[in-house]
C-alpha cells in the first residue's frame, strides 16, 4: 500500500507528516523508524500522523473530541512515542493551513498527548501555547567525567536544563548524556545552554529518541523557563533562543502560560510504500 507524505521543518527540526485525517494508517515503531532513516528511509527527527480526533481511539484523542477536531500522533525517530513537540505541531498547522480547511486567521486547536495546544498564524510565523511548565528539584547531568546541576522543567515532556560555559563542553553528543534513571524512569530531554546576551540565551539538545537535533521547541520553553527564574525576570518578558537550526522566541506570560513563536516549512511531498 502506497502513503502519502510530505516533509517539513522548524528551525531544521524535521519530519514526515502522514496525513491520516480517516485513521486508516496506524504506524508500527518499525515504519516511523524506517521512515526516518536518513539512509535507507526519507530521513527525520520524527513522524506525524495527522488524524481527526474522531477517527482514533488514542486516549489523548478521544478526551479532546469537540474541543479539538485534529490529533498529532507524534512519535519519536527511534519509533517510541513521544507527549509533545513543539516544531512539529508548528510544521502540522502550516500542513493544516495550506492542505486542510483550516483556515490561519482563525487560532487552530490541536489535541496532543500533553493536551490541547493552540496555534495562532502570524505572517511566515506560528506562534503555539505550550501551556503552563511545571518546575521541580534540580538535578543532575553528565557528559564523560564531567558534570552539571541541571533544572528539572515538564512542558508535557521531560527536560533537564544545564547551563554550561561552552556549548562545545556537551561533546559531540552521539550518545545519551547521562541523568538519574530513578528521575526520569522513561527518559529525558538534556539541554545544554549559555548566555548570549540579555534574555537570549542558545542552546543544544539530546532528544529523548531521536539524538541530537537542530532544535527543539518544548526544550527552548523548558531552557526559557530556567532561565526567566534564574533571572527572577518579570513574567510577560520575551526569551530569544537560539539553536543550532535557527532561532525562536518565548515568552512565559503573567498568566503562567509559555507561548512559542517560530517558523514551519514545508519542503516536499510524495508517495512512499513505508
Amino acid at each position: 500500500m502506497d502513503y502519502a507524505f510530505l516533509k517539513g521543518h522548524g528551525t531544521e527540526n524535521d519530519f514526515v507528516l502522514i496525513p491520516d485525517a480517516n485513521g486508516k494508517h496506524e504506524l508500527t515503531a518499525e515504519q516511523v523508524a524506517r521512515l526516518c532513516d536518513r539512509r535507507a528511509g526519507i530521513g527525520a527527527d520524527g513522524v506525524i500522523r495527522v488524524v481527526r480526533t474522531d477517527a482514533t481511539d488514542d486516549p489523548a484523542a478521544v478526551s479532546a473530541r469537540g474541543q479539538a477536531r485534529w490529533f498529532m500522533d507524534y512519535r519519536n525517530s527511534d519509533g517510541s512515542l513521544s507527549e509533545m513537540c513543539g516544531n512539529g505541531i508548528r510544521v502540522l498547522g502550516l500542513y493544516l493551513a495550506t492542505h486542510a480547511d483550516v483556515d490561519p486567521r482563525d487560532p487552530l486547536r490541536v489535541a496532543t498527548r500533553a493536551g490541547i495546544k493552540e496555534l495562532t498564524f502570524e505572517g511566515d510565523r506560528i506562534t503555539v501555547d505550550m501551556g503552563t511548565p511545571e518546575v521541580f528539584a534540580e538535578t543532575k547531568v553528565e557528559v564523560g567525567d564531567r558534570s552539571w546541576p541541571a533544572t528539572r522543567v515538564s512542558m508535557g515532556n521531560p527536560h533537564a536544563v544545564a547551563f554550561v560555559d561552552d556549548l562545545a563542553d556537551a561533546g559531540p553528543l552521539r550518545e545519551e548524556p547521562g541523568y538519574d534513571r530513578e528521575v526520569f524512569p522513561e527518559g529525558v530531554n538534556v539541554e545544554f545552554v549559555v548566555r548570549r546576551g540579555e534574555r537570549h540565551v542558545a542552546m543544544r539538545v539530546h532528544e529523548r529518541g531521536s539524538g541530537e537535533t537542530r532544535s527543539c521547541g518544548t526544550g527552548a520553553c523548558a531552557v526559557m523557563v530556567a532561565a526567566s527564574l534564574a533571572d527572577s525576570a518579570e513574567r510577560g518578558t520575551p526569551y530569544t533562543v537560539d539553536v543550532p537550526g535557527g532561532t525562536l522566541e518565548v515568552v512565559w506570560t503573567p498568566d503562567d502560560r509559555v507561548l512559542l513563536s517560530g517558523p514551519a516549512v514545508l519542503v516536499a511531498e510524495g508517495v512512499t510504500d513505508l
